[in-house]
């Protein structure tokens, strides 16, 4: 084939190293305990949450039911017709609807904790990012 000095397959500068991370020649042991420590703290901090909803209706109080009408009528004009296109309109509407007024009325609080806790789970969350991204880069 020629001179091994030249032959590009053999010269170990042009020879591609093997693959880590995001298919750069980054450490993969390094994305594994990154990906490791973003989960854990992210664990941590999601279980500090206590997540309650309160009453709501978007008409004022009592009218949850109201919202229900175009989810129920949708679902009544598809059972008749399964291809009516105002059904199925109604339908994702009538659920949409819900959907948001769930979500609106949601109350996210942070449960109490030690500094030092809150400050454990912050590190292995942030800290575990950087060393993904660490590990993203060419070493």
């Amino acid at each position: 084939m020629g001179d091994p000095r030249t032959d590009p397959r053999t010269d170990p500068h042009t020879t591609p190293r093997g693959r880590g991370a995001g298919g750069t020649a980054g450490g993969l042991g390094e994305f594994f305990l990154g990906a490791a420590m973003t989960a854990a703290g992210a664990y941590l901090l999601t279980n500090q949450v206590s997540v309650s909803s309160g009453f709501w209706g978007f008409f004022g109080p009592n009218t949850f039911g109201l919202t229900l009408l175009p989810l129920l009528i949708g679902i009544a004009l598809l059972f008749y017709n399964g291809r009516s296109l105002f059904g199925w309109l109604l339908t994702v509407c009538g659920a949409a609807i819900i959907l948001v007024g769930i979500l609106m009325h949601l109350q996210i609080y942070f449960r109490p904790t030690s500094l030092f806790n809150t400050l454990v789970m912050l590190v292995l969350l942030f800290g575990g990012l950087g060393v993904v991204a660490r590990s993203l880069k060419e070493h």
